[in-house]
């Protein structure tokens, strides 16, 4: 497995020779400073390409050239955004770059309720509590009828935790879900996150799976000709938010999504945390059935809790079964080999590590600290080089 590493560009604490020291030789990237659903120019592509190129690492991934509102609803406005995708997607084309992972989440990106909580070895993680999501929408955003969304008893935790949460608390669960988060592609205020939100009233499950449809029938084909294979990520979490529609949740979904355009340029981005934030993805079968089409890894870990809640738990710990899933991304790229595959090696980067004492007081994206990450990259490489050495058909 190619091991790679996202860095935000320029602005990103994290350098290109941090990286280089982590052992990392691939680099996950988009430009950051184009993202409101714009074509890309080929000149920036190239430029980003070659700061990458002369710290002595490549552009491995693009992640992520954002799909713009309008072609998720299907609006008036969605030809011109879908052609300014297609315009983006042969830029890197052109430039080299042979994978491209977006998403479809519609309003919010990848969600979190805390971007700092204590774990008992004195380190900070991410984490996703249900009842403090509840808060915030039942009675900070006030969404029409959000409480028709919870059981009567999440409702009644949510009201509780409301009426002792301290103003501060408050403000900061509200940052933390609207400003977004490293990678999303837009931040809002309340007013405005309204707004995006009405504009989904109506709109269900299927409304939205039609409309994924839909953008795959005129961008696969173009990635084909280009020679570049889409990635799409999952949901993150892997349910609705906020009453919306979200269609990368599970593997029916997937399975959906690879048969709507049934080509190796229309995968997966396999994440381990946001499939596997769900009890019932059975990610070694997805694994299985989908390998093929995989075209990316996010290695991360998620621990589940009986709520629905979740904290990002180390790369090794947690609630899926990551040795089995390197296992069977190893065992895909050997059958690659075997059809002597271009695309044998699939990219894989840690994701979300913990925040570590040491890159405490850094200005470090939350989830995407350098020690964090280091120590799980580290981690998942001592899987591949011990699976690699106890089977050996799995290694180059």
């Amino acid at each position: 497995m190619k091991e790679t590493w996202r860095w935000f560009g320029p602005q990103d604490p994290i350098t290109l020779q941090d990286v280089k020291q982590a052992g990392a030789t691939g680099i996950v990237t988009a430009l950051h400073h184009l993202y409101r659903g714009e074509a890309w120019p080929f000149a920036d592509v190239l430029e980003r390409k070659m700061e990458i190129e002369a710290a002595g690492l490549d552009w491995s991934v693009v992640e992520s050239i954002p799909v713009h509102n309008s072609i998720k609803l299907r609006s008036a406005q969605h030809s011109h955004f879908i052609g300014a995708w297609k315009d983006s997607l042969n830029a890197v084309a052109k430039a080299g770059i042979k994978i491209v992972c977006y998403n479809f989440m519609p309003v919010v990106d990848w969600t979190r309720t805390d971007l700092l909580w204590r774990l008992p070895n004195t380190a900070y993680a991410l984490r996703f509590d249900v009842t403090d999501f509840a808060v915030y929408d039942i009675f900070i955003l006030q969404r029409k009828h959000a409480e028709a969304d919870y059981t009567p008893e999440q409702f009644a935790a949510a009201r509780f935790r409301f009426e002792t949460m301290p103003d501060i608390r408050r403000g900061d669960l509200e940052r933390t879900i609207v400003t977004g988060l490293p990678g999303a592609e837009a931040s809002y205020n309340r007013e405005t996150f309204r707004k995006m939100l009405a504009d989904y009233e109506g709109v269900t499950p299927g409304d939205l799976r039609a409309n994924l449809l839909a953008f795959l029938q005129e961008v696969v084909p173009v990635a084909e000709e280009a020679g570049v294979r889409l990635a799409i990520h999952p949901d993150d979490p892997p349910w609705s938010l906020f009453g919306l529609p979200r269609v990368v949740s599970t593997a029916n979904d997937a399975r959906q999504i690879l048969l709507g355009y049934d080509t190796l340029a229309n995968g997966l981005t396999f994440c381990v945390g946001s499939y596997g934030a769900r009890a019932d993805n059975d990610l070694l079968a997805m694994i299985r059935e989908f390998g093929s089409k995989i075209q990316f890894a996010h290695l991360r870990q998620v621990t589940r809790e009986a709520d629905g809640s979740f904290c990002e738990a180390e790369h090794l710990r947690g609630s899926s079964d990551m040795v089995g899933v390197i296992r069977g991304l190893l065992e895909e790229e050997a059958r690659r080999r075997h059809e002597s595959r271009s695309d044998h090696q699939i990219p894989m980067r840690p994701d979300h590590g913990h925040l570590l004492t040491a890159d405490a007081n850094k200005n470090v994206n939350p989830g995407y600290s350098l020690l964090g990450r280091l120590k799980g990259l580290a981690e998942l490489r001592g899987v591949v080089h011990g699976l690699q050495h106890a089977i050996p058909q799995l290694a180059h």
